[in-house]
């Protein structure tokens, strides 16, 4: 009961007054005595912090401090070397190390010392109480640089104690770690150079015992560096990049120098990833108890969690990560030990599993191997583990070992080593013989002369980037969720390699409740979020939020009304209706009657158009119509083409082009007015990008992007909202989800057109059915007031030239 709970409860029951009345003094003289040492704490705390600040002698003083360190560090590392007894000694240790390097896959250390971190003992040392803060999020690290940026200009910036977070790879400085490239190999070798620093302290303590061989050991993991970091960032408000440079400076992790940091805080800034996944939260040191968290730019919160918290894994890696576990078990068998080769079969046994209900088997290449019977099947969990007969194993015991004992790190240093030999599938002699065959074949039909390495092998360097153990922990990891929660989609396609099992994440509230119950209050905002009840019903409400807790807020624009000018259009030049569902927007005429509106909105709207098209397919297919009827050279007469690239790294060219025309054809003037750039909704240029000024002096809109209903996810989804949601206005969950998710990302886009207070545009909606009350009350409320609802093609055209004629004759 709670009475129990408290101290002194249980006995206070059965004792006279007086007794319970000295308890409870106690308790209180304690809790006084408390708050009176952490106020001692945090007194000293901030007048350090105020000497470093008007003190720079002392910086000056530390900073010599370090550079005598190091050339002492360096004075004796040559005596030692002075010392040595001859080349041939050191070339013994050299190969003993090598030897060492070779069965540094044994699980014997990691076994001992399970309990040791290597980080706590430090952690300890720092830890401080945590002062009220707010956490700050947002989506990406350059949005977080730009709000750093407006608290460094604010009349706050030098009073407020702010410290900016993110993972390591944005934060090494260890070259030697950097260059390693993906995230999971940069923090396993860094969590790796802290145990090194754990046993080499605990080795010189027994420098009697067996000889041990030394290993690398991070030199910007000092307590005093990054006690100076931490001291530093404190004092003086800085964004990643300068966090960085500190870092090299100081000789001291960012990383963990913004760590220790973060009790002292006042404002943490990080990406909105860090927050939402717990482990991640953990590790980092962030304690959202009666904190106050801010996720910025939070459209796409749902999808973030839900993306978060699922894993898919191919057939391919499944085949490889067995491959690789059990060569290296028959490797190493002699010296490991039992409780290691016990989980290392259980491991091995769930991947043959895995690859067996893929329609598949682990010892021959996954390749070769057609599967009977392909499309897609959605399981439950409990029904996966049954079929799969793996309910037996306990994988929360499995994903503990894998995250203790590193195995995933240790067979990537394998698989290295040994390169394609431990990468290979076994196969039998026919098997091998068959792949063969077929990669000499597919050689000659692709004529690839130059390298002469079959495709597996090209598949196989992919692996190698990232262990494929890496990515199968995740899925284990997901398969703890309870049933109700989510979905195991097996995907069967051509081949087992083709294939792939994938954990997709229903419920995302489970993840987000644990913020909401322990944060004393949470924002989410967003310039653009309409529409709000997804965010209320999915993930609000289904987190156990009491309804009278959600405030909503909306404010205007800061515009002038005048500046906007949305037009739903609902048919064309030719009197065409506008519809562009599945079965009507391929039809000639719909994309004639599409091109004829561009070439008319072109020949009066000076500076650059934008035009978002559903899908990257849609957007290939008009293209080629236009080309084929004459309308594209029509177009390009007036307006110069820019098409989106699927590639991300090609996208900045592009954007670069478009601007570069857009200026030389406002400064030379003649027939060509500026550039058009056909979009596509939710794809680079519908997120995150500027149109400001005369980049879009127009938005198109080309039908509705409603998302692909056929998709497997998307109808478990739907059934799993209409099971566990209530009827909203009449109207079936399901459906609200799918106009939904299609209103954001028509919100999104045409929101890239206003950029600041000065900027304006037109918007035009082209399909009669953004009409309907249902979609027309989806959009913003700010575009909302301003719209027109235009029948026919001629009134909407009348209300553009008048823009035009203000554009060229300002007031």
């Amino acid at each position: 009961t709670p009475q129990r709970a408290r101290p002194g409860g249980a006995a206070a029951a059965g004792q006279p007054d007086w007794v319970t009345a000295f308890v409870q003094k106690k308790e209180e003289r304690d809790m006084v005595d408390r708050l009176k040492e952490e106020q001692i704490r945090r007194k000293k705390r901030e007048d350090r912090l105020e000497k470093i600040r008007h003190n720079v002698q002392l910086k000056y003083a530390a900073k010599r401090k370090r550079c005598e360190e190091d050339e002492a560090k360096r004075l004796l590392q040559l005596s030692k070397e002075a010392l040595s007894q001859g080349a041939g000694e050191s070339l013994l240790d050299q190969l003993d190390h090598n030897e060492e390097e070779l069965i540094l896959a044994e699980y014997e250390s990691d076994d001992e010392k399970k309990v040791v971190s290597g980080l706590e003992e430090d952690d300890d040392d720092l830890e401080e109480e945590h002062v009220t803060k707010i956490y700050y999020c947002s989506r990406t690290h350059s949005q977080l640089s730009q709000f750093v940026r407006e608290v460094q200009k604010s009349p706050f910036g030098k009073d407020t104690r702010l410290v900016s977070l993110a993972s390591r790879q944005n934060l090494c400085v260890n070259e030697e770690v950097r260059h390693l490239g993906a995230l999971q190999l940069i923090n396993d070798r860094c969590m790796e150079m802290q145990k090194n620093k754990q046993e080499k302290k605990s080795d010189e303590e027994n420098e009697g015992k067996k000889r041990r061989v030394s290993h690398t050991v991070c030199p910007f993991y000092s307590y005093e560096q990054m006690q100076f970091l931490r001291d530093e960032l404190l004092v003086e408000v800085k964004d990643i990049e300068q966090l960085v440079s500190l870092g090299r400076e100081t000789k001291a992790c960012p990383y963990y120098g913004s760590r220790f940091a973060i009790p002292a805080a006042q404002l943490v800034v990080l990406p909105y990833q860090m927050l939402l996944h717990e482990p991640t939260r953990n590790a980092a040191g962030i304690k959202l108890k009666d904190q106050v968290v801010i996720i910025d730019e939070a459209h796409n919160l749902i999808d973030t969690i839900t993306c978060i918290h699922s894993a898919e894994v191919s057939g391919s890696q499944l085949c490889c990560a067995h491959s690789q576990l059990s060569q290296y078990m028959e490797r190493y068998r002699k010296r490991l030990k039992a409780k290691n080769l016990m989980y290392i079969k259980q491991i091995l046994y769930l991947l043959e599993q895995f690859v067996a209900m893929l329609g598949g088997n682990v010892n021959q290449n996954p390749g070769c191997q057609a599967v009977s019977q392909t499309g897609t099947v959605l399981k439950s969990i409990n029904d996966f583990l049954f079929q799969s007969q793996i309910d037996n194993i306990n994988l929360f015991k499995v994903q503990r070992y894998c995250e203790k004992s590193l195995i995933s790190r240790k067979l990537f240093g394998f698989v290295e080593r040994y390169g394609g030999s431990a990468s290979a599938v076994k196969t039998n002699k026919e098997n091998q013989k068959l792949a063969g065959l077929q990669n000499f074949l597919l050689t000659l039909q692709q004529g690839s002369d130059k390298e002469g390495d079959p495709p597996v092998e090209a598949e196989h360097d992919q692996l190698r980037t990232a262990s494929p153990l890496m990515q199968i922990e995740g899925f284990l990891s997901a398969l703890t969720n309870a049933n109700q929660d989510g979905r195991v989609i097996l995907n069967r396609q051509g081949t087992v390699g083709q294939s792939s099992l994938k954990f997709l994440l229903l419920n995302p509230a489970v993840y987000f409740a644990k913020v909401v119950e322990e944060c004393r209050a949470v924002i989410i905002a967003g310039g653009t979020m309409q529409p709000v009840a997804d965010f209320r019903e999915q993930l609000l409400c289904c987190a156990g939020v009491d309804p009278a807790r959600i405030v909503e807020f909306s404010c205007g624009h800061v515009i002038p009304p005048e500046n906007i000018l949305p037009i739903i259009l609902c048919s064309g030049p030719s009197n065409q209706q506008l519809e562009f569902t599945y079965q009507t927007r391929d039809l000639p005429e719909m994309m004639d009657e599409t091109g004829r509106i561009l070439c008319n909105l072109c020949n009066v709207i000076p500076g650059g158009v934008v035009c978002f098209f559903p899908s990257y397919e849609y957007e290939k297919q008009v293209y080629g119509h236009w080309e084929k009827t004459g309308l594209l050279s029509r177009l390009a007469a007036k307006k110069k083409i820019f098409q989106e690239p699927k590639k991300a790294n090609q996208v900045e060219q592009v954007l670069v082009e478009y601007a570069k025309c857009i200026k030389r054809c406002s400064q030379t003037g003649g027939q060509m007015t500026g550039a058009l750039l056909l979009s596509v909704v939710g794809g680079k240029m519908s997120e995150g990008i500027n149109f400001s000024d005369d980049l879009g002096r127009c938005v198109i809109m080309v039908g509705m992007p409603y998302p692909n209903i056929r998709s497997p996810e998307l109808q478990e989804k739907m059934t799993w909202l209409d099971k566990t949601m209530p009827r909203a206005a009449g109207q079936a969950p399901s459906r609200v989800l799918i106009e939904n998710l299609c209103m954001k990302a028509v919100n999104q886009s045409i929101g890239r057109a206003i950029r600041h207070q000065k900027d304006f545009a037109s918007i035009l909606l082209l399909d009669h059915r953004y009409a309907r009350p249902a979609i027309f009350n989806k959009l913003p409320q700010w575009i909302r007031e301003r719209t027109q609802v235009k029948p026919a093609f001629g009134s909407a055209f009348a209300e553009l030239r008048k823009v035009r004629t203000r554009i060229l004759c300002p007031a």
